[in-house]
């Protein structure tokens, strides 16, 4: 597995393995589990994917020392008044079953941002964080909040893949070496996508599937993955991109895929408000 170094120091593995939308009535626990078998160490979760106890319990009971698995999670909406922040963060801990988690992230850039970093940056300094960033921000959100903040995120999870490229928020983060982090990095399906003729090229030029050439192409562009399977065979297909490297013209061409559009756009009117009453993430607490 390859690395990248955060702004703060710490290395995170390139390529990951994502848990939204995966149930947690035992789904969970069992795809965490084979991926960390079939040797992936970087486990996404949140607490508003309500199975941070089944990633928990899979990173357990694989065998595999606590120090040699990075795990995310995020703090969602309804507790980013600073005192709700601190509780939420340690519930997210008791459920994760870990005295500290790798990465955690607020979840949305919305209601009480300030508050809640203030929040992870003191849970960073007691040792109960390693990184802290935010998700989901966009060039304009990034602008109204980050300002305000003591330290700079480490990362900005977003939604990336060659469709949308973020050019315009990766301008904006790379004097400060914030990564992204790409949600759906294979455009969660998208069939346009997985069977454009530019990387249905590329994929037989390499023997690799459109996967795992979209996955290396986002690589070479500095990106942090973590496609989301439950299959044994994707799970291990998609960390097999180290194995070959686009040339630069290639990467040139997937580049010019970008159409600047995505299926979720966090400035669009409504969405804040219906994001701040979605749910309710401690109602089985």
């Amino acid at each position: 597995m390859e690395f990248f170094t955060l702004n703060d120091g710490n290395k995170i593995p390139a390529v990951g393995f994502g848990t939204f939308q995966i149930p947690a009535d035992g789904s969970t626990y069992k795809a965490v589990k084979k991926a960390l078998e079939l040797g992936i160490r970087h486990i996404d979760t949140a607490a508003a994917y309500f199975n941070e106890a089944e990633v928990g319990q899979a990173v357990k009971d694989s065998g595999i020392k606590r120090d040699d698995v990075w795990i995310t999670s995020k703090l969602w909406l309804q507790d980013y008044k600073y005192a709700e922040a601190q509780k939420g963060i340690d519930i997210s801990l008791k459920k994760l079953g870990t005295d500290y988690v790798d990465m955690y992230l607020l979840h949305q850039p919305y209601g009480e941002v300030t508050e809640a970093w203030g929040a992870l940056e003191d849970a960073k300094k007691a040792g109960k964080i390693r990184s802290i960033g935010v998700s989901n921000m966009t060039p304009k959100l990034w602008q109204q909040y980050v300002s305000q903040f003591s330290t700079m995120p480490a990362v900005n999870q977003v939604e990336f893949n060659p469709f949308f490229q973020q050019k315009e928020l990766r301008e904006l983060l790379a004097p400060h070496d914030v990564k992204i982090e790409a949600w759906a990095p294979l455009g969660q399906g998208n069939s346009s996508l997985l069977t454009h003729p530019e990387i249905v090229k590329l994929a037989a030029k390499y023997g690799k599937d459109a996967g795992q050439v979209i996955l290396r192409f986002e690589y070479q562009e500095g990106i942090i993955t973590f496609p989301k399977s439950i299959h044994e065979s994707r799970i291990k297909s998609n960390k097999e991109i180290f194995d070959f490297a686009l040339m630069e013209a290639e990467m040139d061409v997937l580049r010019a895929l970008d159409t600047n559009q995505g299926i979720h756009d966090p400035d669009r009117p409504g969405v804040k408000e219906m994001l701040l009453g979605a749910f309710d993430v401690h109602a089985n607490d």
